[in-house]
Order: C-alpha cells, then sequence, then structure tokens
C-alpha cells in the first residue's frame, strides 16, 4: 500500500493520518482540505471561543504544519476542494483542476450547516460550523449585538448562552413546541426550555420564520410568521448539517436516500479501496444491533478516523467499528452530556422520582438500557456509557441509579 489521500482536513481526518503512521504506513499519505486552515477542534467555537474573557481565544489547531509536514510525513493540499472521484481508475479530482493518484482513500469531508436561502450576502446572518464563522460571531457579539438564533439545537444554544453571558438580549426561535424532542424527548425538552428561560433567553417555541429585515445590506431583524419583527444585529441560523459529498454524486460510492450521506458497511469501507468516517458517513453499529446511523459527534469522528485509515491500508484485517454515541452541551453554568441512542420505548426521568434538581434520564429499548442524558452529573454520565457498552438490562440500570 504505497499512497493514502485522505480528503476531509477534519477531527476524522486528522486522525486517520495519526493512526496511519502509527500503524506502521511508510508510503506517501496526503490531506486535502476545503478550507484554508489546517485542521482544527470544531466543539470549543460555539462554547469557550465565544465567551468574552478579555483575552484572545485559545487557537483550535490540533497540530502545528510543522508537526504534519516533518514529523508525520504529510503532503499538505489545504483551500483546495475535491470535486470529482474515480473509483476505477483511483484518482480524486481537485478544485484547482489537479488530479490525485490513490492506493487507499478515506472520506471524512464531513458536513456543511444549511443556510437560509437568500441570506448569503446579508451581513449579521451567519452559520456556526467553521473557524471563519466563529470569528464572525465572536466579533459581532464583541461589538453588542442582538442576537437571534433561528433553531433550538444545541450549537444555537451556545450561542445564546455565549450571549446572555455578555449580558446581553438573545431570542431563539423554534418551530417545534419543545426544543430537542426529536432528539432527546419531551421531558427533556422541557428542563432545556427552563434552563434557557433561568437565565433570560427569549425562547420562542411554535413559532416559524417568514424572513429577514435588512438596510443596507445588513440584518435588522427577525420576520415571524405571527408578523412580529425580532429586532437582531446578528443572526444565527442553527438548523442543521448536510453531508459535504457533491464530490461523490456518480462516483459508484452509494449515498443514503435521504441526506446523501456515504453508506459504509460496519468496517466503514464504502467502494474498494474507500473507507469514511465522521460526520459524513451511515455505518451500522453492532453495539446497537446493526442500528445503521450517522453520528455528528467528536468522539465517534475521531474513533471513525482512526479505524477507517487502518482498515483502508489493510483491508485484510479489517475491524468493525462498535461504538456508544456521546455528545456534551455547554449552556450557561451548566452541562449537558448524552451517551447512547434517543430513540426508545421509555423515557424514565430518574431525577423527578428522586425529587433531584440534576436531571437524569435513562432510555429503554426493549429490556436493555441505550441512553442516558444529565445535566451537572459529570462523574456519572461516564458509568452509564460503560453499561450501555455492556449491554446492561434495564433492571441492572434502575439498580445502578438507585430506582430498581
Amino acid at each position: 500500500m504505497e499512497h493514502l489521500v485522505v480528503v476531509g482536513a477534519s477531527l476524522a481526518g486528522i486522525r486517520a493520518v495519526e493512526a496511519a503512521r502509527k500503524a506502521g504506513h511508510r508510503g506517501a499519505v496526503t490531506l486535502v482540505g476545503a478550507e484554508r486552515h489546517l485542521p482544527y477542534d470544531r466543539p470549543p467555537l460555539s462554547k469557550a471561543f465565544l465567551d468574552d474573557t478579555g483575552e484572545e481565544p485559545a487557537d483550535p489547531r490540533f497540530r502545528t504544519e510543522e508537526h504534519l509536514r516533518d514529523e508525520l510525513g504529510v503532503e499538505l493540499r489545504l483551500g483546495v476542494p475535491a470535486t470529482s472521484l474515480d473509483t476505477a481508475a483511483r484518482l480524486v479530482g481537485l478544485g484547482d483542476g489537479a488530479e490525485l493518484g490513490y492506493d487507499a482513500l478515506v472520506v471524512a469531508t464531513g458536513g456543511a450547516a444549511r443556510t437560509l436561502p437568500g441570506t448569503e450576502d446579508l451581513s449579521g446572518v451567519h452559520a456556526l460550523r467553521t473557524w471563519d464563522d466563529a470569528l464572525a460571531v465572536r466579533s459581532a457579539l464583541d461589538a453588542g449585538a442582538r442576537t437571534v438564533v433561528i433553531g433550538a439545537g444545541f450549537i444555537g444554544s451556545e450561542v445564546a448562552s455565549s450571549a446572555r453571558k455578555r449580558g446581553l438580549p438573545a431570542t431563539i426561535v423554534e418551530t417545534l413546541p419543545v426544543p430537542l424532542v426529536r432528539s432527546v424527548g419531551e421531558d427533556m425538552g422541557k428542563a432545556c426550555a427552563d434552563l434557557h428561560r433561568a437565565h433570560g433567553t427569549d425562547l420562542r417555541c411554535g413559532e416559524t420564520v417568514d424572513g429577514l429585515e435588512s438596510s443596507g445590506g445588513a440584518v435588522t431583524g427577525v420576520r415571524l410568521g405571527s408578523g412580529e419583527i425580532v429586532p437582531a444585529d446578528l443572526v444565527v441560523v442553527g438548523i442543521g448539517v448536510s453531508p459535504c459529498t457533491g464530490w461523490l454524486e456518480g462516483s459508484g460510492v452509494e449515498l443514503h436516500q435521504r441526506d446523501r450521506g456515504v453508506v459504509a458497511d460496519a468496517t466503514l469501507r464504502a467502494a474498494d479501496g474507500v473507507y469514511a468516517a465522521g460526520d459524513v458517513v451511515h455505518f451500522p453499529n453492532h453495539l446497537f444491533d446493526g442500528e445503521v446511523m450517522r453520528l455528528e459527534h467528536w468522539t465517534t469522528a475521531a474513533e471513525q478516523g482512526a479505524v477507517a485509515a487502518r482498515n483502508a491500508l489493510d483491508p485484510a484485517n479489517a475491524t468493525e467499528l462498535g461504538t456508544v454515541p456521546y455528545f456534551w452541551s455547554d449552556w450557561y453554568s451548566s452541562r449537558i452530556q448524552f451517551v447512547g441512542r434517543p430513540a426508545a420505548d421509555e423515557i424514565r426521568v430518574v431525577s423527578s422520582e428522586q425529587g433531584a434538581d440534576r436531571f437524569l434520564a435513562l432510555y429503554r429499548r426493549g429490556d436493555r438500557l441505550v441512553g442516558t442524558i444529565t445535566i451537572d452529573r459529570p462523574t456519572q454520565i461516564m458509568k452509564y456509557k460503560r453499561l450501555i457498552s455492556k449491554r446492561a438490562s434495564w433492571a441492572e440500570a434502575l439498580e445502578f441509579a438507585g430506582v430498581g
């Protein structure tokens, strides 16, 4: 195996490169990235990066250019997106007209934030997915922006939290009657809504956005379906992401009908010589009886990047990835953590039964614990992750929680 090409200078991409060298690969390694930046850490961009600490935010890059080039021997092709893939000829087409031959390929192109049509040239309207996005949002907050977030998801909620920490007005507009109800259930959604309101965020659930108001090319407000206009200097659009797979259309790599994410097997193989990792890939997770999932989680991307690279370089000994999903989100002074899967036959709010202030809910599927969500219980969440990974029964989970 001579040349490993990793497309996507993401967390999954950097872990793929590192794993390849750790596994003893001595051939060429090329890392292709659409952004001009070196691979960087995304979660802090919507958290500490936006806070007003009086100091410059920490540099989010994982590694220096010198480390990647000199110590890992990686050829960097940054600021040049992949535009096509020929799996028969094993060629990746690039935005500058060049072609890269490969022996093994890892697709780690992640996702792109969905946007509101017609707002591309409107100042003050941003998604929050990239480093450049975060710099723009931070600059607006530094200027004292009245902030409106469209979508009550985790990223948008973190932006509202950062605005409120600075004493700035923040409004969240959400079409669902309860935030995050599809992700974590109604009870947890209500707990999240309470957290927003307790910190002065104006949460508007069951509201639609009809359009944006502007003056002189800059946003001035958000027009709701009710006709009300919410004043805004900064509008952050948090309505999800779509896998970055346009360059794979027609390549022979199967793309999911729903979202065009890459369809892979349990070893993350998507085609002969092609493996995928991170936000971009659907894969069957054997820890959840082969349930096919696409996960937008930091820990999963890191795991998948390493596994995809090792399997791509040694397909005869490829291993399957079984993982317990995990994510966290920082709102105000609280940390929300979730392990497992939210699709459940029953969600039991243990904290209510115990009269506890800090939220704890368990998710049952059949006779098994499949998920746990907490607010401000950082020492407990990984214990539940271990229970899920060993396929603990519902009775065992309830006993552990003290309600068995």
